[in-house]
């Protein structure tokens, strides 16, 4: 597990590099070559919506995704473990719908793709499916073993 958390911050760090060199190529090559790179403002996007995606498991592992704390803390004690439990199954519920709704979308769209590069579109969609289903799996291993962080005294 901790091998596949490296490896997915440096992903999330390479496309994070990509996003802040590919327009700075595009202004370089525009003003001083006076010659634009084609399809940089398409690639850049296709490197954010990746990022996005791909950085949300890392998220959940931190335990920083919305789990609404301040709503748990400010209920009784006795219902704070029922809303806890309820809040759970609706992360794991929401990412597992996402998921499928990707897999879904993917198959629906597996011969289209972006007007200039001709990204396929099932590489943006494959970015949100392994995002959203690692989201779900680290959703349900909290379930099962919390994270440090949200172990505590009234918990």
């Amino acid at each position: 597990m901790h091998l596949v958390r490296r490896l997915l911050e440096g992903l999330c760090a390479l496309l994070l590099a990509g996003i802040v060199l590919v327009p700075l190529a595009q202004v370089i090559l525009r003003q001083v070559f006076t010659s634009p790179m084609v399809g940089a403002e398409e690639f850049t996007r296709f490197l954010l919506v990746c990022l996005v995606f791909m950085a949300y498991p890392l998220v959940v592992d931190n335990g920083e995704n919305i789990v609404m704390a301040e709503l748990r803390e400010s209920l009784p004690t006795w219902l704070r473990g029922p809303v806890k439990v309820v809040i759970l199954l609706c992360t794991i519920a929401a990412s597992a719908f996402i998921a499928y709704a990707t897999v879904i979308t993917m198959q629906a769209n597996l011969g289209n793709t972006t007007p200039t590069l001709k990204i396929p579109f099932w590489l943006f969609l494959g970015s949100t499916l392994l995002g959203f289903s690692a989201a779900c799996l680290l959703h349900i291993v909290h379930g099962t073993k919390p994270p440090a962080a949200d172990v505590g005294p009234n918990q």
